[in-house]
């Protein structure tokens, strides 16, 4: 199993040491390292990682700004010299507080954290709910994931689309990334969710399910490929 991770960290020598730390665990592959919460927000919001070691203190903006304008929520092991943000790291639900300078036993005792959090949110995935509700013409319909194809956005609107029939309620494809099964579905595009086992093929930067041909924007295309079976 490997981890994917980025280092925010303006000092270059704590941002090696903990480049290091990375590479010993064998646990981990290092996307990146940025030394601002500007360039980190825009590698992040166009790439989602596993894990993210988080200074605080920045030049511009501290590691909570970036974790407050993020678009999702990794995993973070906050990295610092000072003690007093411990509390503000519990705030933010992040994994492990290590203490600058920190040793390579403190570091893989962090790791482990987050590497079982990962497990655990791999086992909720799996026993998650086969169906959702959705409000609908006025009233709750059920869905079960199988027949689900794709959910498309429409503004202030969604449309979950089947085989049988469309449904549009009132819903945002951001807040439902969130909720859908995340072992079944996956955002391909800022205006589209998929049902990954209802991929008939996909051609450059488009996928094609039963007939209809959906877009994949750059950003996700790495991400969708990891996801199917390839051989």
């Amino acid at each position: 199993m490997s981890l994917s991770c980025v280092i925010v960290e303006d000092l270059q020598v704590a941002a090696e040491y903990t480049r290091k730390c990375c590479e010993k665990s064998g646990l981990l592959e290092v996307k990146g390292h940025f030394t601002n919460v500007a360039d980190a927000l825009t590698f992040l919001n166009a790439n989602t990682v596993d894990l993210l070691f988080l200074d605080v203190e920045m030049p511009g903006a501290t590691g909570f700004e970036l974790l407050d304008q993020l678009g999702y929520t990794p995993k973070v092991i906050l990295t610092t010299s000072k003690a007093e943000y411990a509390y503000d790291a519990f705030e933010y639900s992040v994994i492990d507080f290590l203490k600058k300078p920190f040793t390579y036993q403190r570091f893989s005792e962090a790791l482990q954290k987050a590497v079982a959090k990962d497990n655990a949110t791999a086992v909720a995935e799996a026993t998650a709910d086969d169906h959702i509700f959705i409000k609908s013409d006025g009233k709750l319909v059920r869905l079960n994931n199988d027949d689900i194809l794709y959910i498309e956005s429409m503004g202030d609107y969604v449309k979950f689309v089947t085989a049988e029939k469309k449904y549009i309620t009132h819903n945002t494809i951001k807040a439902l990334e969130e909720k859908v099964n995340k072992s079944s579905f996956m955002k391909v595009h800022r205006s589209y969710i998929v049902n990954l086992t209802k991929i008939d093929d996909i051609r450059e930067n488009d996928l094609f399910i039963k007939g209809t041909e959906i877009p994949i924007s750059k950003a996700h295309k790495q991400d969708v490929l990891k996801r199917l079976n390839i051989i």
